[in-house]
């Protein structure tokens, strides 16, 4: 019964609320009012963050853009987990969002790879019960 009670909606919710704070958290620094990013997010991108691939590291194309796009995201895809709306998209953009930090940051992979774990978990299974995508009808029991 506990099994049942823990897989079906507190284990996915913490999920989702776990895999949304560190981006939340990233994404409010990178604001200094709606849609007015600050100077040190458009720095980061264009002097500091680079993209370490092969023969690399690379600078971040539009880095001005890059800022504004993953700022965004950042903000939107994790009140989208928190409430539970369109979660598994949510959790796939938040995993491309992870492979990509974990590109310009290779040596943070130990707190990377529970962003992945996560993103992949709620993917697999869901949001779970108590999310707005199963009282929209988007997950179905």
């Amino acid at each position: 019964m506990a099994t049942h009670i823990a897989s079906g909606w507190i284990a996915p919710t913490v999920l989702r609320l776990a895999l949304a704070v560190p981006f939340w958290r990233s994404g409010v620094n990178k604001w200094d009012g709606f849609l007015q990013l600050n100077p040190t997010a458009i720095y980061l991108f264009s002097d500091e963050f680079k993209l370490h691939l092969p023969g690399g590291p690379y600078s971040y194309p539009a880095p001005g853009l890059m800022a504004f796009v993953s700022g965004s995201a950042e903000i939107l895809l994790p009140i989208l987990l928190v409430v539970g709306l369109f979660s598994r998209a949510a959790a796939l953009a938040l995993f491309g969002m992870t492979l990509v930090v974990q590109l310009t940051v290779p040596d943070g992979w130990p707190i990377h790879i529970t962003w992945a774990a996560m993103a992949l978990a709620l993917i697999a299974w869901g949001p779970g019960r108590f999310s707005l995508d199963r009282v929209a009808g988007i997950e179905r029991a």
